[in-house]
């Protein structure tokens, strides 16, 4: 490509600028011109600027030099042409996150009865006929309430701001850490670009007009720019124009690249003409304006192909809000996008049976009131309703009413989705240490269910740092690096010449960072092993490229996973014709070989027979030892022929070489593996590699074990295995195959992905696997979507593959995986914790306010009292809770899986044991407490008496026994010491000291408004003693096996197999999934369940009253909105004669028939 430095200077002189005045072209003109495409911008570019050329001559910049990278200049630029950064949208303000967290049903509820309680506080209707009007026992009004009645109204209303308070706060720094990650992945970004001549890599946001940015395989392109020269390029523009046929660029053709597409081939370089808002992206974000609602109505309508439009490139300051929406709106327009995750979906269910349990017993409990005292005033008493009587009842009825509010307060688990977050949130922000950058919260969670693990090796399992350490060059197959003397001269000089043209001009090897250190591998590692050969055989690459710069490259095949090779062509300076120097996996390039270079460098005739012996003498062997195999050759072009007929050029090859390539594996890994094993993991090698070299490792991690059953194939075969005769993939061909594979070498990111969606889609297993996917390719973009849990790789990931990631690996490192599963159960269990502890207090508090109620017609645990039980000491627990560190214990359990109840039996055995306990201690004081501590009556206390110690006491020791079954909670598959690695959890230490200090202030200090009197030492004494009875209990209760305990039911099932999703029939309808949208935001809507569990049971019963009889219901799992189901709700028919397969491009069921495990399910 001719240079035109001549027509203006490379050192653009700032003076030459300030005499200008500006550029010889406008902001508006570069705009307009972006918008035309292929055979449209190549004439306005010849008609208007001569060509691209032209256009950078008047940008006053060097194709070959870039700019000066003098400051004048580049200030100037941006104040022209903009800098390169689309505004992000404002963060929702801290009061919006307040009205947000009020929505809550719960809270509204309670928000109504404080404010009831509050206007009947200052009613007093007058004394006279009060008498006439009946008297239930623990009146309405007694001189405490009468002069401090508000005060329960004003304490619920502050338990309230207090919840709004700490949700609102976690909502919010929970936004802030998502921009800071997103800031975070900005900075990282960098781009390479040329300045002064010199090839320098900078952030993103410093790009600016006229910058010739070098672009290669798997860049996200940060701005539009004009092709100067390109090798090959294919560009994936569907997140601007959905559609997903790559576009080849070529000066010729189709120069114009935008800014948010994916470089899929090839390498080039660019002039850039328009950045930020002025770029196609920024004015499509303009257009959008900046409300979300526009923003999803534009992607919806713009969608194709099931392709979400990402508007939003990476490069933009937009932070969580955005992403998550975009992420969401992927979530919906495309099918193959994950379903919502395991915990959810489980707590979802356990909310709505929690919620109706809680109503029932509420209104149970106002019944019962209104009844009792009805028939007490109206039949025993023989009142009549009069109405100066009515004020007064109104106040029995709303005392009732607010007594049957607490029921339901105590009843339904507000710290849960406290919980849910503060663990979620605590956990990702211990994962970063962990080198896990987690981009998605819920992908934390899902890694603790993981079953499967389909991981690359180069880099992941093994260093990443390749090394030349066996060649067969001159038939002579060394096994070490040979001496340059020991090489035929001409031959050294073909493969220096060969290795140094043929490989990207960005790969380098640089000096060490520090001294003594190793030499720092710039760019493609594999073409860094070569480069290192060159520099073994006491030769220097440089020299040979600065003679022949990438311009006067005549052609470039860039290396991708169809072809896997890469191939170079030069044109004969001497004479005519040309030379072309080729490079690839060794079986590939082989087969395409006609002759080898014998030991005095001349070429002879290489046929099949000799081909079958040199991969059985050396190629087998190298790749034994775990060496990858690459073989270097060439050929000569007398004339020029058909470069598009690449089956022609690519043959007919002279072998030069066959190195092997060393890629050590990491110390870690082996016993990486060896845990993830332990904990019910399966993990698979899903490699380019060839099969003997991908074995070899395979059996170095431990992935594969001697004299184990288990398949490596090639892709290949594979394919021939899973395909049929019409070339589709068919899921039951895939399960005999799936199960037994361990390593798939020699794959294309097409088989990859076929494999993660037969494993997710699969029927084999009792529940539905949970795979995590590696991926560091551009191609690996889909794999990674579609899997549970996609890991991009921080450092060898490109920008695609890092943006359909769930989690980046900042290291590289497959420990981090393992990491990553431990913080997964981790969180899993912390809730696990929290539940067990939270129901215990739900059901005891709910009882005796119940039995309290319908008794005495008074709880004993006063509503101000019940809400500092309820929502202070579970907010609090679910700090202590939701933060215990993970231990290596953890990976010594199987995984859950999706249809594993939240609440076990286990679990369930120490809810109850621990409610009898509490019971019968609470009950005993209730009625005989008065006896056993010597103190006065607190039941059916006369009017107008100060709070009792009785109700004191039975206070008290509620609260002791639920701080210490605190400690009991801390551990949930019935492990004796409850007391394991208490101290390395200081919150935890610190929020049950906390408690039981607030605690005793309450108590001696409360007064009316906790409704508590002054305890003495001895009664305090006592109250701890019961207490710590709670410890001792426990152990009772450990040592009594489950097994035997079959009448206990679990909680929280996942969502089964079998079930139907009603949301298939209504795709369309932009239906929202409450538990992905309430989860987000930290909250659960926990009573909305119950109006669309009636919705979708009649959809469901309508459904399948249409269809004959004995229809099993569609599976759900190919739909990314999972049905809510009745708890109660059992399939009709438990056979399995018919299984429904959703297409995913289309909502089109097709019956398809198979069969029931027993026998043959009836057409």
């Amino acid at each position: 490509m001719a240079n035109n430095t001549a027509d203006h200077p490379p050192g653009n002189s700032v003076t030459e600028i300030d005499q200008d005045g500006d550029f010889g072209i406008t902001m508006i003109q570069l705009r307009d011109l972006m918008e035309l495409r292929s055979g449209e911008a190549v004439s306005k570019i010849a008609e208007c600027y001569g060509d691209v050329q032209g256009i950078c001559r008047r940008l006053k910049t060097s194709t070959i030099e870039g700019l000066s990278a003098n400051p004048t200049d580049l200030e100037k630029r941006y104040t022209v042409f903009g800098k390169n950064f689309i505004p992000p949208k404002k963060p929702k303000t801290f009061l919006q996150l307040v009205w947000e967290a009020l929505q809550d049903v719960t809270l509204i509820i309670l928000e109504v009865a404080a404010i009831i309680s509050l206007g009947l506080s200052f009613y007093h209707p007058q004394g006279e006929g009060k008498d006439n009007c009946g008297q239930a026992s623990g009146g309405v009004e007694d001189e405490g309430e009468a002069q401090a009645g508000w005060i329960e109204g004003a304490a619920i209303l502050f338990s309230v701001i207090i919840v709004v308070l700490v949700t609102a706060f976690n909502d919010w720094s929970k936004e802030k850490q998502f921009r800071g990650l997103q800031n975070r992945i900005e900075k990282e970004q960098k781009f390479t670009v040329i300045r002064k001549g010199q090839v320098i890599q900078i952030s993103v946001a410093e790009i600016v007009v006229g910058d010739i940015a070098q672009i290669k395989y798997g860049d996200l392109l940060p701005a539009d720019g004009i092709l100067i020269q390109g090798n090959d390029l294919k560009i994936d523009e569907s997140s601007l124009t959905g559609e997903s046929d790559h576009v080849r660029k070529s000066l010729e053709k189709d120069p114009m690249l935008l800014s948010g597409t994916h470089v899929m081939e090839g390498s080039g370089r660019m002039v850039v003409t328009a950045v930020g808002m002025n770029s196609q992206t920024g004015i499509i974000v303009t257009l959008l304006g900046a409300t979300g609602e526009d923003e999803k109505k534009v992607k919806k309508a713009k969608t194709q192909d099931g392709i979400a439009l990402e508007i939003q490139p990476l490069k933009s300051e937009e932070g969580a809000e955005t992403e998550e929406k975009e992420e969401k709106e992927k979530k919906k327009v495309n099918v193959s996008k994950k379903e919502k995750s395991v915990l959810q979906s489980k707590l979802t269910r356990l909310a709505v049976q929690i919620g109706k349990a809680g109503l029932i017993m509420s209104a149970v409990t106002v019944i019962i009131l209104i009844l009792y005292f009805v028939i007490d005033t109206f039949g025993v008493q023989g009142h009549k309703w009069t109405a100066e009587c009515t004020p007064i009842y109104v106040q029995y009825f709303v005392k009732f009413f607010i007594i049957g509010v607490t029921v339901l307060v105590v009843a339904v688990p507000e710290g849960l989705p406290l919980a849910v977050t503060i663990s979620l949130a605590y956990s990702v922000k211990k994962m970063m240490k962990d080198n896990n950058l987690v981009r998605h919260l819920d992908a934390c969670e899902t890694m603790g269910n993981a079953t499967a693990i389909c991981s690359d090796k180069t880099g992941t399992l093994t260093m990443n740092r390749m090394t030349v350490v066996q060649a067969y060059i001159g038939d002579t197959h060394y096994k070490n690096v040979p001496e340059p003397g020991a090489i035929n001269p001409e031959t050294l000089e073909l493969l220096v010449n060969s290795i140094s043209i043929n490989s990207a001009y960005t790969t380098k090897i640089m000096p060490p960072e520090m001294e003594g250190g190793l030499p720092r591998h710039v760019g493609n590692k594999t073409e860094c092993s070569l480069l290192g050969l060159v520099l073994d055989l006491k030769r220097d690459y440089q020299p040979i490229r600065d003679e022949i710069p990438e311009e006067k490259l005549y052609k470039v095949y860039t290396f991708n996973s169809s072809r896997k090779s890469m191939s170079t062509v030069l044109k004969n300076a001497t004479g005519p014709g040309f030379r072309m120097y080729s490079k690839g996996a060794s079986e590939i390039v082989l087969r395409k070989c006609s002759h080898v270079l014998d030991a005095s460098g001349q070429p002879r005739a290489f046929k099949a027979k000799d081909r079958d012996e040199m991969v059985r003498k050396v190629i087998e062997p190298m790749a034994c030892d775990g060496l990858r195999t690459i073989c270097v050759a060439m050929r000569n072009f007398t004339t020029e022929p058909d470069w598009d007929n690449e089956a022609e050029i690519l043959n007919d090859l002279t072998c030069i070489c066959v190195v092997g390539i060393e890629d050590p594996v990491r110390h870690e890994v082996p016993e990486a593996i060896a845990k993830c094993q332990r904990a019910g993991i399966t993990v698979r090698m899903v490699t380019g590699d060839n099969i003997n070299t991908a074995r070899a490792i395979a059996t170095k991690c431990g992935i594969l074990q001697p004299g184990e059953d288990f398949l490596c194939m090639e892709g290949k075969e594979f394919n021939q295995q899973i395909r049929n005769d019409k070339g589709e993939v068919e899921q039951e061909r895939l399960d005999k195959v799936w199960p037994k594979l361990r390593v798939l070498a020699r794959s294309s990111p097409t088989d990859k992905h076929t494999l993660v969606k037969g494993i997710i889609d699969s029927t084999v297993g009792e529940t539905r696997q949970v795979v995590a996917v590696t991926g560091d390719g551009t191609n690996d973009g889909p794999a990674l979507k579609k899997a549970d849990v996609g890991f991009a790789m921080g450092i060898a990931g490109t920008d695609v593959a890092k943006e359909a990631s769930d989690i980046i690996l900042t290291d590289d490192n497959f420990t981090s995986i393992v990491k990553a599963v431990m913080w997964g159960r981790n969180v899993y269990d912390s809730i696990s914790k929290f539940l067990q502890f939270q129901l215990t207090v739900n059901v005891v508090a709910v009882i005796v306010a119940f039995t309290g109620a319908c008794i005495t017609q008074d709880s004993p645990l006063k509503a101000v009292q019940m809400l500092w039980v309820n929502l202070i000491m579970d907010t609090l627990a679910s700090l202590a809770l939701a933060t215990e560190p993970p231990t290596e214990s953890l990976l010594l359990r199987k995984p859950y899986g999706r249809n594993k109840p939240l609440i076990s039996r286990t679990m369930m055995k120490n809810i109850l044991g621990h409610a009898i306990y509490q019971l019968v201690i609470t009950f005993t004081l209730l009625f005989a407490g008065e006896k056993l501590f010597n103190i006065d009556n607190g039941r059916n206390a006369p009017l107008h008496s100060p709070p009792s110690e009785h109700y004191t006491i039975i206070f008290n020791v509620f609260v002791m026994m639920q701080l210490f079954n605190e400690i009991n909670a801390r551990k949930i598959h019935g492990e004796r010491n409850v007391f394991e690695g208490i101290y390395r959890n200081p919150i935890f230490c610190s929020v049950v000291l906390g408690t039981f200090v607030l605690q005793i202030v309450i108590v001696q200090f409360g007064g009316k408004p906790f409704s508590c009197t002054a305890l003495t030492i001895d009664q305090w004494l006592w109250c701890v003693f019961i207490g710590v009875g709670e410890l001792l209990w426990g152990q009772l209760i450990s040592a009594i096996p489950t097994h035997h305990l079959k009448f206990l039911k679990e909680a929280g099932h996942g969502i089964p197999k079998n079930e139907f999703s009603e949301e298939v029939l209504t795709e369309g309808e932009n239906e929202i999934d409450i538990a992905e949208m309430e989860l987000r935001r930290g909250q659960i809507l926990w009573f909305r369940g119950l109006n669309r569990i009636q919705t979708q049971i009649k959809v469901v019963n309508a459904f399948r009253s249409s269809l004959y009889e004995g229809l099993e219901k569609p599976d759900s799992r190919n739909s990314i909105h999972n049905f809510m189901s009745h708890p109660e709700f059992v399939p009709l028919s438990e056979e399995e004669p018919h299984v429904f397969q959703i297409d995913e491009n289309s909502v089109q069921i097709e019956p398809i028939f198979s069969f029931s495990g027993a026998g043959v399910g009836s057409v």
